[in-house]
């Protein structure tokens, strides 16, 4: 069953009802779907294949056969003909792209392309969240504000750069463990031709096939408890492969740790049996992040518990 895809180009016309109605769907159903027609240039695209291809053959490959724990421990089964598996690992060579950690010096136009890229992402990230203000009912730049902490652009913007190279023996690695993103919007800039990524819907798992140039989004945690429930995050994880390196770029519109989340007022006053009954926390991110930090790879419903539990000294803050 494949995820939503959404053609977002069709918010400008007639069919605009009709794909608000889609990308509604996509959020309260299944927690992702993909977008194409998504304004981001296809000539960028290429370039950031490109200059992420080569950062990784150039800069990363050699050292992450070599060195890495997961290669190290997966070949120490194998040499003791052991039948355990490579637990608490992922078979990922990753790396942060910020505006304030120091980038990959080495491959030419790799800076370039990825800032232009980023720029265009944190545009489209925004577009999305006016979409989800509309669907839920919200004011205009409720979900911006919230993550802003008010008024200005103090909001994380973050672009996660993994490749998930070819291995021997996939059915004794993972090459992401099963989670929920910690923070908002999070758009996903997949392999053209190396599947591996996978959802959890109603109760198996599905894939995220891969469309040319197309952006993925899915919804964290953030965005679950600002909707009251009615946007959920979902499990997600990617599988490891025998052929192919995987490109995968996420980035991550994700709240300032000093902003305040909880669910928006209007969708708490209008609650009713549609909506979760769950009963969202009011927390600081920042102490969200500090749990989720230890607790990324389990349930995230205990993750809630935890901030509620911090409440009295969260409203003394």
């Amino acid at each position: 069953m494949p995820i939503p895809v959404i053609d977002f180009s069709k918010l400008n016309g007639e069919e605009r009802a009709t794909t608000m109605a889609k990308i509604a769907n996509g959020c309260e159903e299944w927690g992702f779907f993909q977008l194409v027609n998504h304004g981001i240039p296809v000539e960028l695209l290429e370039r950031v294949k490109k200059v992420s291809t080569e950062c990784y053959k150039l800069e990363r490959e050699e050292h992450f056969f070599k060195e890495s724990p997961p290669v190290k421990l997966l070949k120490e089964i194998i040499d003791k003909k052991s039948e355990d598996k490579v637990d608490n690992m992922d078979w990922e060579d990753v790396f942060l792209l910020s505006d304030d950690n120091e980038w990959p010096p080495k491959t030419q136009g790799f800076k370039e392309t990825m800032t232009e890229y980023r720029a265009e992402l944190k545009k489209l990230a925004e577009k999305l969240m006016e979409v989800m203000d509309e669907n839920l009912g919200i004011p205009k730049g409720s979900i911006k504000k919230a993550f802003n902490g008010g008024e200005g652009e103090k909001a994380f913007f973050g672009t996660k750069v993994s490749h998930y190279p070819p291995c021997s023996h996939p059915e004794m690695v993972t090459g992401l463990r099963a989670h929920t993103d910690a923070g908002g919007v999070i758009l996903l800039f997949q392999d053209d031709v190396v599947g591996g990524l996978e959802i959890l819907k109603d109760g198996n798992w599905t894939d995220v096939q891969p469309i040319p140039n197309s952006i993925v989004i899915n919804t964290g945690d953030q965005i679950e408890v600002l909707s009251n429930g009615r946007y959920k995050s979902v499990w997600h994880r990617v599988q490891a492969m025998p052929n192919g390196t995987r490109r995968s770029i996420a980035s991550f519109y994700n709240p300032s740790f000093n902003a305040t989340i909880e669910p928006a007022t209007q969708l708490v006053e209008n609650e009713n049996k549609e909506v979760s009954q769950f009963g969202y926390p009011k927390f600081l991110f920042g102490d969200y992040m500090s749990v989720y930090t230890e607790q990324k790879f389990l349930p995230k419903e205990p993750r809630f518990e935890a901030v509620r539990g911090e409440k009295d000294l969260i409203i003394s803050v």
